[in-house]
């Protein structure tokens, strides 16, 4: 797995891919604007260029645009929908602008009118804003919830019906965080549970429909559905429970951004985080499909920087 980490922009796109490069990720995640906002200033063309030149200078291996925090999807309020819609729309320009290889985006919550109604209205939505996005590779990634309140799509079967819903399927696909799997119920710290959720990843969504990983330890237990970070080695999943997942030859091409909390020291508990991870990958798991790597770089489109 490429490890990396959730990079701030505050000085500057340029910066972003030298920051993540200078604590040893191999991926960043960024925000293209503030994600408490709707729509944010243009990104200039100097700053996506000198973000795409430092991407290839520092040779991250992928890159990545976490959407907003206000877009819903789901959304049962006609002014909400199509506000979150025009959102969405804009942050798949801004990343098609910055030259990232997706856009993570949390799919919604149905606000009581059900997962059915809900589920149904975030296909429309992507679909309304796919078919006005500008072309390119980018492909967006459905993440995955911890199952909280009405949010969806914290189960795998509704993941597969919001892939099936989508006109391109070029241009979507899944990001798993681990702390969400955790929180809905998805136990991946032994080889023994992490070898049953791979069999129901494959019969209820497939493999190759996961694009990307979030890699965060849960403060809350198993089950709990709730969306509580934490800092790998200190929650309730642990540093070995992260072993089965980063041996998996599956995932060998595959980014895995930390979005652990961070203190008054800034990158250095990503550093402590990273150096964590990369502990445990001298074991190579005899979990997976030692062809799966080479499969899935050819499915893989590749985004010109």
């Amino acid at each position: 797995m490429w490890l990396g980490a959730h990079i701030g922009i505050a000085e500057g796109l340029g910066n972003a891919p030298r920051q993540g490069k200078a604590i040893g990720a191999e991926a960043i995640q960024i925000f293209s604007k503030s994600p408490q906002m709707w729509a944010g200033p243009p990104v200039a063309d100097e700053a996506a260029q000198q973000f795409r030149t430092a991407v290839r200078e520092v040779g991250l291996k992928a890159t990545a645009v976490h959407h907003g925090y206000l877009i819903n999807l789901a959304s049962p309020k006609k002014a909400g929908l199509a506000r979150s819609r025009k959102a969405l729309l804009d942050e798949v320009e801004r990343a098609t602008k910055v030259g990232v290889d997706a856009l993570i985006l949390h799919p919604g919550a149905h606000m009581g009118e059900g997962p059915a109604a809900g589920l149904a209205r975030i296909v429309e939505s992507l679909n309304w804003v796919l078919a006005k996005a500008p072309p390119g590779p980018l492909r967006l990634l459905l993440e995955n919830a911890a199952g909280q309140g009405t949010a969806l799509c914290s189960n795998l079967p509704e993941l597969r019906t919001v892939l099936d819903g989508v006109a391109d399927r070029s241009r979507i696909g899944v990001t798993l965080d681990t702390c969400h799997l955790f929180a809905a119920g998805f136990d991946l710290r032994t080889p023994e549970s992490y070898g049953a959720f791979i069999d129901q990843l494959r019969t209820e969504l497939g493999e190759v429909e996961v694009r990307a990983f979030h890699l965060n330890d849960a403060k809350a237990g198993l089950g709990a559905h709730l969306d509580r970070h934490e800092n790998i080695g200190k929650g309730q999943i642990g540093l070995e429970g992260f072993r089965p997942l980063l041996n998996d030859a599956r995932w060998a091409e595959t980014p895995g951004y930390l979005e652990t909390p961070l203190d008054d020291d800034g990158y250095a508990a990503y550093s402590r985080d990273l150096a964590a991870l990369r502990t445990l990958l001298p074991v190579l798991s005899a979990v997976g499909d030692g062809d799966a790597p080479a499969r899935r770089k050819a499915a893989r489109p590749t985004t010109a920087k």
